[in-house]
């Protein structure tokens, strides 16, 4: 079942340290069968109060999968980074298998 990692930046503290995190992640993502859905697009609030700087979602085959990422020797530098370079919130959510057809009700 997939699983996704959403990461809420509240705010980038140091953009050259960023650009160095996002390259150092992305390896390590790729590495541990990741793939990014959405990286800082365009966002707009529909219901409720939100004020990311921006939103990050990855999604992993599996939550074991995205767990070993974000504790992988792969992922330490660029979470050490991450640390100085940005405020952000993470979650890990698991996904459902979606089904191919839909039941006519």
């Amino acid at each position: 079942m997939p699983a996704y990692i959403v990461s809420e930046v509240s705010e980038v503290l140091d953009s050259a340290l960023m650009e160095d995190y996002r390259r150092l992640s992305q390896a390590a993502i790729e590495q541990y069968g990741g793939r990014y859905i959405i990286r800082g697009g365009a966002w707009e609030a529909i219901e409720g109060h939100w004020a990311p700087e921006r939103i990050v979602m990855v999604e992993f085959p599996t939550a074991d999968q995205a767990r070993a990422w974000y504790r992988s020797p792969e992922y330490a530098k660029a979470l050490e980074i991450s640390r100085v370079a940005l405020k952000r919130k993470i979650i890990l959510v698991e996904g459902v298998l979606a089904k191919t057809a839909h039941p006519r009700t």
